[in-house]
Formats: structure tokens, C-alpha cells, sequence
């Protein structure tokens, strides 16, 4: 009865899988890296210390899966991983349970390890090189120091004055020389199979930067951006292939993930003494050489030389053209067209775009504000437009980033200004505002009011030896409605001409609400 019992108990729950033991995965057989910017960062520069942005990585590695159940263990990937977004397909039974070891085998690693536990401490005498050795206990650390527990008290590690190191019993089996990803799965039979292994992490970021080049007639410029990537973490990623997002898509925040518990200890110290508490120290003399030793020395140098012609090297050839973006929904996919190596802890600059002879626009630009009619003038805004369309030379999708604007001056190449953009589409208008200009000013005047308008007259000076362009937006109700004025928003768009070393006006009445 017993024994019928025990079979039909094994019938309904099965026999729990032997256990194998764990595998270990140490990189990638090949690896995808999708970059996104950071969240609500639509200019300026990419954190260095730790990039707001995030990429999504696609890794395929190939491991020998063992009869039972075994812990895989997947070093190198991203330090930032979100574990809740690590998915994983290929194992023949699935994956019971994910783990993002997050300590890393490092000397703060192995201090935040051995937090309240026993440790050798080492020191060396200075004057006789002796060698002892103590007891210790971490109290605290790693992060701002180590303070130890020895016989004689409390000490902060590192502050004694005599080199010291601390000796650990063994390296304890939860740290990761590298970020990992373990996982518990079951296989029914040995098996070498190909995992794809799909993640969100954080910790990467990148923008765009363009460089305008001015040509001679002050008309076209060349157009090129740089592509740069940052990866924050320390893993890198060779042969990787490499594409951007451009565009905002919707994100949830998510609270700071906690960082991997790695690198070097930084050790601080106080100062314990005064000046008057050691002797003044003593400098080693120093014997001078004498001057005639010096000049008699110096005759007998003989210097020859002879120029060897440098070889000829061809050449390298250039980079294969960037493809053009292509759509996501509504975002913008920019690949990368060959192989690159993610650096840790870097940032790599590939070539986006190249567009030569685009047609530019300058002119000088002001918003009438609070600021105006106080008959004082201000400098207006020296801006470059260009027309996103393919007559001008451009028409193709621009992300976001910083243009910096070179001119050249007397054969040498200047920079002129650098100016922040947003995204922009095909058929928009792009603005530079580079610089302000003291020779081209802006004067409002409030000449009268009444219950129903306030009277305004705006005078534009140019003291430039030639014509200038002018563009004034004015964000009040002008009655009676202009006819020959673009609205733009809430504000109508003066355009002018403003003669050489002249000035000109423009009045009109602001209806009162």
C-alpha cells in the first residue's frame, strides 16, 4: 500500500531535476545596441559621469546546457540592465528565475562584502620595514572611506601614515568580476543551444553635432554632423551594430536603480596635527654643476642631421556614406553602417551627415517684449535659416543637437558662434541664433494710450557698410489687422530691409483688451 502511495505521489508532482551546477556565458557571440536620448533632454550636452538616456541591446550567445538544472550565468552584459525588461529565448524548458548580480569583484566590491566581518590588516614600518600584521573589522565603507575596528580603537583605513593594505580570507562567491545576469533553468537532455538574450539598460545617451562651414559668398554653407554615442557603464561592446532613435518616446520613470557595487576605494582623510607637532622637514642638498663645466661640456656637442624623405602611403579610403533614416512609428531610425566598437566609460563619434552647398539666410532677429518702450535699444540676434527641403540643398530628417558655425577670416577658420536646434523634418524652417549684434539695434517706443490702443513705434538701426535683413516679432493685436504681414503663433512677423549705416520705422496701434 505504502509503495502504491509513493508512485502515484511521483505520478502527480514529478521528480525534481538533478541538479547540474552552473554555466557560465563570458560574452557574446554577436551584439545590437539601440541608443535612445535621455527623457526630456532636447539640448544640451550628454551627462559625463552617467548618461540619462537609455539603449535597448539584442545579444545571441551559444552555451552547452547540461541534463537538469542548472544556474546560467551571462557576464558582460550592460551595467545598467533592467532586470524586469531582460528577456531571454531559446532555453528548451523556459527560465524559472532572472537575478541582476549587481556586486562586482572590485576592491570597494570586496569591502562592501566584507562590511562587518573579520579581515587581516598589513602595515610596513617606514624606518626598519618591518612588517606586522592585526586583527580588523570593517565598520563602515566603502563609500567616502573604510573606518576599522582593531584593538586599539577606531581608525579610518588608509590615514595612519604607514602603507597599508587590508588581506581578505577568500573572495566571496556572490561577487562578479563583471555585471551578470543569472538565470535557473532545466533542460531535459545535454543540449548546445543559441539563447537570444533582449534588455533594456541604463546608462547610454547620445546627440548630434553639427558643423557649418560659411563659403566665401556669405550665401551656402557645408553642412556636416557627427553622430555621438556615450555608454556610461563598464562594459563595452566590440563589433557592435549600432543604431540611434531620434524622437521622444513615451517612457515611464522608473526609480534610480542602484549601481553596481565596483570600483576603486576612495580613501579620505583629516588632518589630525598642527604645523608645530613634527619638526620642519629638511631638503636634501643639491649640488649645482659649476658654469664653465657647463660650457666646456657644451662645446663638445656636435649636432648633425639629414631629412629623409617620408614614404608614400596611400590613402586610407573613406567611410562608406550614412544610409538615410528611416521610420519608426513616428520616431527616426539612424543605423550606422558598418561594425563599431561601445567603449566603457567613452564616446565615439560616427559621421552622420554630409551635405555640401546648402542655401543660408542671414538676417537679424527680435521678439518685442516687456523689456521695449522705454526708448531704449537693445542688440538684435544674428541668425542663420535654413530651409529643410531638397531645393535648398537639405530636405532630410535633422535630430536635435548643437551647431557650431565656422567663417573663414584672412585664410584662417574662425569660429563664429554655436547655436542649440530641435528635431526637425523635411520642410521645416531651422534657425541659428548665433551671436548678438551691437551694430544692428532694436528701439520700441510707447508714443501714446487710450482705453482702446497703446500707440508703438519700433526703429531699427543698422551701422553695418551694407544692407541688412531684418525679422521683428510682435505678439500684440495690431489694428487694424495687417495684410502684408506673416502671423506666426500668437505674433505677427515684420520683415524689413535696413539700409546700409540707416535705420528705419515701423508704427502701429495695439488694440487693448
Amino acid at each position: 500500500m505504502l509503495l502504491r502511495v509513493l508512485v502515484f505521489l511521483l505520478m502527480c508532482h514529478g521528480i525534481a531535476p538533478a541538479w547540474a551546477g552552473t554555466i557560465v556565458s563570458a560574452k557574446a557571440d554577436s551584439v545590437s545596441v539601440t541608443v535612445y536620448r535621455q527623457p526630456g533632454r532636447a539640448k544640451g550636452a550628454i551627462d559625463p559621469r552617467w548618461p540619462g538616456g537609455y539603449a535597448l541591446i539584442n545579444e545571441t550567445r551559444t552555451i552547452n546546457l547540461p541534463q537538469g538544472e542548472s544556474v546560467v550565468r551571462f557576464e558582460g552584459v550592460a551595467e545598467g540592465l533592467m532586470p524586469e525588461t531582460a528577456v531571454l529565448s531559446g532555453m528548451p524548458q523556459g527560465v524559472r528565475e532572472k537575478n541582476r548580480d549587481a556586486r562586482l569583484l572590485s576592491p570597494a566590491g570586496l569591502v562592501d562584502a566584507y562590511l562587518k566581518r573579520s579581515v587581516t590588516l598589513r602595515r610596513t614600518d617606514r624606518k626598519t620595514g618591518k612588517v606586522s600584521q592585526q586583527d580588523a573589522i570593517i565598520s563602515a565603507g566603502p563609500m567616502g572611506g573604510v573606518i576599522v575596528q582593531t584593538a586599539q580603537g577606531y581608525e579610518a583605513l588608509g590615514c595612519s601614515g604607514l602603507p597599508e593594505r587590508m588581506l581578505y580570507p577568500r573572495v566571496p562567491t556572490d561577487l562578479s568580476p563583471r555585471p551578470t545576469l543569472s538565470v535557473i533553468a532545466t533542460s531535459a537532455r545535454p543540449t548546445r543551444i543559441t539563447l537570444q538574450l533582449i534588455y533594456l539598460a541604463e546608462g547610454f545617451d547620445w546627440a548630434a553635432n553639427y558643423v557649418a562651414d560659411m563659403q566665401g559668398d556669405g550665401r551656402h554653407l557645408d553642412l556636416m554632423a557627427w553622430l555621438t554615442v556615450a555608454n556610461g557603464g563598464v562594459t563595452g561592446f566590440a563589433d557592435a551594430r549600432l543604431s540611434v532613435i531620434a524622437g521622444q518616446p513615451n517612457k515611464q520613470g522608473r526609480k534610480t536603480q542602484p549601481r553596481p557595487t565596483g570600483g576603486p576605494l576612495s580613501l579620505r582623510c583629516w588632518p589630525m596635527d598642527i604645523t608645530s607637532t613634527h619638526p620642519q622637514w629638511e631638503l636634501f642638498p643639491v649640488e649645482m654643476p659649476q658654469a664653465e663645466a657647463m660650457m666646456d661640456s657644451a662645446q663638445e656637442i656636435i649636432l648633425t642631421a639629414r631629412r629623409v624623405p617620408a614614404p608614400m602611403v596611400a590613402a586610407p579610403p573613406p567611410p562608406p556614406p550614412p544610409p538615410p533614416p528611416e521610420d519608426v512609428g513616428d520616431l527616426k531610425l539612424y543605423r550606422v553602417p558598418v561594425l563599431v566598437d561601445v567603449a566603457a566609460k567613452g564616446q565615439k563619434q560616427i559621421a552622420l551627415l554630409r551635405q555640401p552647398d546648402v542655401l543660408v539666410e542671414r538676417l537679424y532677429a527680435a521678439t518685442v517684449d516687456y523689456r521695449d518702450g522705454n526708448s531704449r535699444s537693445r542688440p538684435m540676434t544674428l541668425r542663420l535659416r535654413l530651409q529643410n527641403r531638397k531645393a535648398d540643398g537639405l530636405g532630410l530628417a535633422m535630430p536635435s543637437g548643437r551647431v557650431a558655425l565656422f567663417e573663414e577670416f584672412h585664410g584662417q577658420r574662425l569660429l563664429a558662434g554655436e547655436a542649440d536646434i530641435g528635431d526637425k523634418t523635411e520642410g521645416e524652417r531651422v534657425d541659428y541664433d548665433i551671436a548678438q549684434s551691437a551694430d544692428v539695434r532694436i528701439m520700441a517706443i510707447r508714443s501714446g494710450e487710450s482705453q482702446k490702443a497703446r500707440r508703438w513705434t519700433l526703429t531699427l538701426s543698422n551701422a553695418r557698410p551694407f544692407d541688412a535683413t531684418a525679422e521683428i516679432l510682435i505678439p500684440h493685436d495690431i489694428m487694424p489687422r495687417p495684410t502684408d504681414m506673416e502671423r506666426r503663433g500668437n505674433s505677427w512677423v515684420w520683415r524689413a530691409i535696413i539700409p546700409a549705416n540707416g535705420e528705419i520705422s515701423y508704427s502701429y496701434d495695439q488694440k487693448l483688451r
